[in-house]
C-alpha cells in the first residue's frame, strides 16, 4: 500500500496459474468509509499480509482500520527509497508487494493501541510543560522591560510570592514596599532587596502584556493538570509507566492568577469602545 494524504494505492498479489502471481491495483480514499471498503476488499481477496510505508502521519488512519484485518507491516521509507525505477504510486505499491512476497521487508515496531494512546497523552503533557516554560520566560521579559528586577532576588518568579506580586502589579499597585510585603515564607528575610528590585516603571502597556501572558499560563497549567490526571488514571489500569521514561504525577495546583482588566488601562490601550 502506497499511502498519501488523500489516497491509498493498493497492489494485491494472489497465486496465479503460472509462476508469476496475479496482480491487481486499486486506489482508495483515506476517509474512514473508504478505508473500510479497502479492508473489505482485502478480506475478499484473502489477503493475510500487507505492507505500507511510514509516510508522515498519513499511515496512521489506514493502520488503525486495517491492523485487525491482516498482519500489517509498517516499513521505514528510507529502507526502500533508493531502489531505482519507482516513479508512480502504482509502481510503488507493486514494488512493496513484491518485497513483502519475498520476505525482504523489515517491519518497524508499532506498539499496541493502548500504548500509542498513552504516548499521545505523554507527548501532549511534555508539549504543555514546554509551553508553560516559554510563557513564563515571556512574563519575565515583560518584568525586565518594566524595570522590575524580581528575577534577580526571587529564585522562582512564578512561585507563590512572585505570582502575588505580579497580580498586584497587574492591578495597578506601584509602591515597591507594598509589593515586597506580599512575600511569603523565607523570602520575607529579603524585604529590603525586594523593595529595591520592585521599584520599576510599569506602564499600562506592561500590565496589559502581563494579563495576557498570565491568562495563557493559567490555561496551560489547567490543561497540564487535566492531562496529568488522565495519565494517572490510565497508568493505574496496569500499563507500566517506566517504559515511557516520563514523570506523570500531577503537580501541585499553581497559585491562581486572577486576570482582571482595569477600565482605565483598557481605555488607554484599546479605546473606549473596545474597553
Amino acid at each position: 500500500m502506497d499511502v498519501h494524504k488523500e489516497t491509498v494505492v493498493v497492489c494485491v498479489l494472489t497465486p496465479g496459474p503460472g509462476a508469476d502471481p496475479h496482480k491487481e491495483i486499486r486506489q482508495f480514499g483515506t476517509t474512514t468509509g473508504e478505508l473500510r471498503k479497502l479492508a473489505e476488499w482485502l478480506k475478499q481477496e484473502g489477503v493475510t499480509h500487507a505492507a505500507m510505508e511510514s509516510t508522515g502521519v498519513y499511515w496512521k488512519p489506514a493502520f488503525n482500520i486495517l491492523e485487525s484485518s491482516c498482519e500489517l507491516i509498517l516499513v521505514n521509507a528510507r529502507h526502500i527509497r533508493q531502489v531505482p525505477g519507482r516513479k508512480t504510486d502504482q509502481a510503488d505499491s507493486a514494488w512493496l508487494a513484491n518485497l513483502l512476497r519475498h520476505g525482504l521487508l523489515e517491519a518497524s515496531f508499532v506498539p499496541p493501541l493502548e500504548v500509542r494512546e498513552l504516548r499521545d497523552l505523554c507527548r501532549m503533557r511534555t508539549t504543555l510543560v514546554r509551553e508553560c516554560v516559554q510563557v513564563g520566560n515571556r512574563i519575565r521579559k515583560v518584568l525586565e522591560d518594566a524595570n522590575v528586577k524580581l528575577d534577580s532576588v526571587v529564585s522562582d518568579t512564578l512561585g507563590v510570592s512572585g505570582r502575588l506580586m505580579i497580580q498586584a502589579l497587574m492591578e495597578g499597585q506601584q509602591d515597591p514596599a507594598v509589593l515586597a510585603e506580599l512575600a511569603r515564607g523565607r523570602l520575607r528575610s529579603k524585604l529590603a532587596e525586594l523593595t529595591a528590585a520592585l521599584e520599576g516603571q510599569v506602564r499600562p502597556h506592561h500590565r496589559f502584556l502581563l494579563r495576557q501572558w498570565t491568562g495563557l499560563l493559567s490555561s496551560l497549567e489547567a490543561m497540564m493538570l487535566e492531562v496529568a490526571a488522565i495519565l494517572v488514571q490510565v497508568t493505574a489500569g496496569g500499563i507500566v509507566t517506566e517504559t515511557l521514561k516520563l514523570p506523570i504525577c500531577a503537580p501541585d495546583p499553581p497559585a491562581p492568577l486572577n486576570v482582571k482588566v482595569p477600565p482605565e488601562d483598557g481605555m488607554k490601550l484599546l479605546g473606549s469602545d473596545a474597553a
